[in-house]
């Protein structure tokens, strides 16, 4: 069993180590954890997962290895935490059934389902006694029973007091689309720090080697310690982007506290001759795009966010564009910016897997020489390797 949960780890890409595994089974020899299935847990999951991102996956290696409870617990000194059944869900049952489940008290109903885990002889279905799947029993899974205990499966109503198999760390998975959670962790591969501006940060090292040296407190003061990378940031809005409102918004508030020097700019589908800041005056007080590659240096970072699911002529053609006649195609003026900033990369908020039905997704992939990355915290992170390497 040990060892085929160190290959479904393996097989979920966990960077996880065979002298990983062998510490895990050095443990359990050793007896530093009970026979619980939740001290279990916590043990293989503090030996395997050395980076937060990969939680919830093995999460879900976990469940699916040692699918039910009951298959990891030892049956004579199975033990079920107290505070599975600290709460009770509203009634469901018939007053008489309600009653009666009421009267058994907390103390009973885990007297009970210690009982039936030494009484159960294997699978069961349906009833309102065994552990099983379906029917009212308040352990088990996919039944129906306002004070149960959740044991493995799929929940029936949404009612159980503790569910073993509840993803509490899915947002911390690298595969799925950015949450509010760890943006900021994964913006900060892009990172070179430099001291500037005015001295307003104790050096305590200097301070006590001055303080050594001379006799009496010597103050020494220093600029503070600030993220020197600048980077010019642009957002596809509008049309088939305003599904993807809320990641861009999360996106934005990570990235405007993580860097200091940070310009951002709106555009629709591509970068044309025009930008702006403001998209609400977007008619009214567009920005030349020649202005600024002309404003800001070359050892800028370029990102830019959008879909890039558009008609192939808004890439390709003269007047392409849905909103305006363009005098020349999007990718003229796409080059033209990752000619200036060399370091460049693209961040798609549409699943990967799906970028292969987009004509223009994969147009602009190639405009962007591969440097085009799933707008995930994985996909993040890979992005600011990218531009961290350009420095």
């Amino acid at each position: 069993m040990f060892l085929n949960f160190f290959t479904e780890l393996r097989a979920a890409r966990i960077p996880v180590s065979l002298k990983e595994h062998l510490t895990l089974l050095e443990a359990l020899k050793s007896d530093v954890i009970g026979k619980r299935v939740e001290e279990f847990y916590y043990l293989s999951r503090s030996t395997y997962v050395k980076d937060e991102a990969m939680l919830d996956r093995f999460d879900q290696v976990f469940g699916k290895v040692f699918n039910g409870l009951e298959t990891s617990f030892d049956q004579e000194t199975a033990e079920v935490p107290d505070e599975w059944l600290k709460q009770l869900a509203e009634a469901v049952f018939s007053e008489e059934e309600m009653k009666a489940i009421e009267e058994k008290g907390f103390d009973e109903i885990m007297e009970e389902l210690k009982k039936r885990l030494d009484e159960q002889e294997g699978r069961h279905e349906g009833g309102n006694k065994w552990i099983g799947t379906g029917g009212k029993s308040p352990f088990g899974n996919s039944g129906y029973n306002p004070a149960g205990v959740r044991i493995g499966g799929k929940g029936g109503q949404g009612r159980a007091i503790k569910v073993w198999e509840k993803r509490a760390f899915k947002d911390l998975n690298d595969d799925v689309e950015i949450g509010t959670r760890n943006i900021k962790v994964a913006l900060r591969r892009l990172r070179k720090f430099a001291r500037d501006g005015a001295q307003e940060e104790l050096d305590l090292d200097s301070t006590i080697r001055g303080t050594a040296n001379k006799g009496y407190l010597d103050i020494v003061m220093r600029p503070e310690r600030r993220n020197a990378v600048k980077v010019l940031i642009f957002f596809d809005i509008g049309g088939s982007m305003d599904g993807h409102i809320r990641t861009c918004e999360e996106l934005f508030s990570a990235a405007s506290s993580e860097f200091k020097n940070m310009e951002y700019f709106y555009f629709h589908n591509m970068p044309y001759e025009a930008v702006w800041k403001d998209n609400k005056r977007r008619w009214s007080e567009r920005i030349p795009t020649f202005d600024i590659l002309h404003k800001y240096p070359h050892d800028y970072k370029l990102i830019f966010v959008g879909d890039a699911s558009m008609s192939p002529y808004e890439v390709s053609y003269p007047g392409g564009s849905v909103e305006h006649w363009n005098e020349e195609p999007g990718e003229v003026w796409l080059r033209r910016m990752t000619d200036v900033y060399h370091s460049a990369v693209w961040l798609n908020p549409i699943p990967e897997k799906h970028w292969q039905y987009g004509q223009s997704v994969q147009m602009i992939k190639t405009l962007m020489e591969n440097r085009m990355y799933p707008l995930t915290l994985g996909g993040i992170e890979e992005a600011m390797r990218t531009l961290t390497r350009s420095h």
